[in-house]
């Protein structure tokens, strides 16, 4: 099982930053995120994008499309 995790965090550290040094600086994160999801489902990953998180204050949901960093 460990093989499996090692393989898995060795492609969670290295597609990011392949990705970015094959695209270079300056690009929108939209941009960066499409092809890494583009790149890890190609490699068989199943993945979410942007997923919303609901915000609630007090007692009162506030109703915006919060969206945490990844």
């Amino acid at each position: 099982m460990a093989v499996k995790g090692n393989v898995l965090a060795k492609q969670i550290v290295d597609e990011p930053y392949r990705v970015y040094t094959t695209l270079g600086p300056g690009l929108l994160e939209s941009v960066y995120e499409a092809v890494l999801a583009y790149e890890l489902e190609k490699r068989g990953r199943r993945i979410t994008r942007q997923q919303a998180i609901p915000v609630v204050y007090a007692t009162v949901h506030i109703l915006i499309k919060f969206h945490a960093d990844r």
